[in-house]
């Protein structure tokens, strides 16, 4: 499996949940999520890097955990952090996913679609995309340990709407009813996926997982920020840092309650992110 992970650390909703904004982003990083929400992006855009981007901004309103092209995932949120993907409960329960849209179609009206070339890439993206998404959702159950079949863990934007759980949108069935996909369907294939992964020599629970970090600059915005041994609190004092100045953050992680940890490039240690700028 292919992730990526960019998170959407300029968003609101990362935010908030750095913040904890209130009970409902508290809630969901202590639980866990309840289930996974599949979504289909609603324009003929293939690439997953374009609505990666987009997302990472402020005053978006729009925070998924990851979006999906064939073959390639990029993770935008930690999956312990409430997203805004589904509207209604299901942003307090449920992980939500993006799957993007082959670019040989064209919307006419609404949650309807024509084929703009021969057919072949449009089934080709629709398929590939359905694929991934498979990998990523049985990766998502194992870790979790959500039961596919269970009704309500592993639904669709469309059936989270007819639960009263999401807001009125069609997809992704208004794409993969033109090839005979379903969610339930779906849902069986990620048993199976997860099933595979049982039988195989390593651990049930172990997936191969490309993680691509690219090294970024941050300013500190307070006067005295203590550089420790480790991502977190728990972890003992190293140094401190006595001016806001320009740092640049190798690597990333989240330490207890969630707070984001960056590690310095000097190898000087970890800091907390909540007091810097990026």
């Amino acid at each position: 499996m292919n992730l990526t992970q960019q998170l959407s650390t300029k968003n609101d909703c990362y935010n908030s949940n750095v913040r904890k904004l209130d009970n409902r982003y508290t809630a969901f990083q202590t639980r866990g999520p309840l289930g996974i929400m599949l979504h289909s992006v609603g324009c003929p855009q293939p690439r997953a890097q374009v609505f990666a981007d987009t997302w990472n901004q402020p005053k978006i309103g729009v925070a998924v955990h990851a979006v999906l092209e064939p073959g390639r995932i990029i993770q935008c949120l930690p999956w312990n952090f409430r997203g805004w993907h589904g509207g209604g409960d299901s942003n307090n329960t449920h992980i939500g996913v993006e799957m993007t849209e082959p670019s040989t179609i064209r919307y006419t009206s609404g949650a309807k679609w024509e084929e703009t070339s021969d057919g072949t890439g449009t089934k080709a993206h629709v398929f590939g995309a359905y694929k991934t998404a498979v990998e990523l959702f049985a990766y998502l159950c194992r870790e979790y340990r959500l039961d596919p079949l269970k009704p309500g863990v592993i639904v669709s934007h469309f059936e989270g709407s007819k639960r009263g759980i999401a807001s009125n949108h069609a997809d992704p069935e208004h794409i993969w009813n033109a090839y005979g996909l379903t969610m339930d369907q779906f849902r069986q294939d990620i048993m199976a996926a997860m099933e595979d992964n049982v039988s195989a020599p390593e651990s049930p629970t172990t997936v191969s997982v490309s993680i691509v970090f690219h090294p970024y600059a941050v300013r500190i915005t307070v006067d005295d920020l203590n550089i420790r041994t480790g991502p977190g609190i728990d972890y003992d004092k190293n140094d401190s840092i006595n001016d806001k100045g320009v740092y640049t953050i190798v690597e990333e992680a989240l330490g207890p309650g969630a707070g984001k940890w960056g590690r310095l490039k000097s190898g000087a240690g970890w800091i907390s992110l909540d007091f810097t700028s990026r």
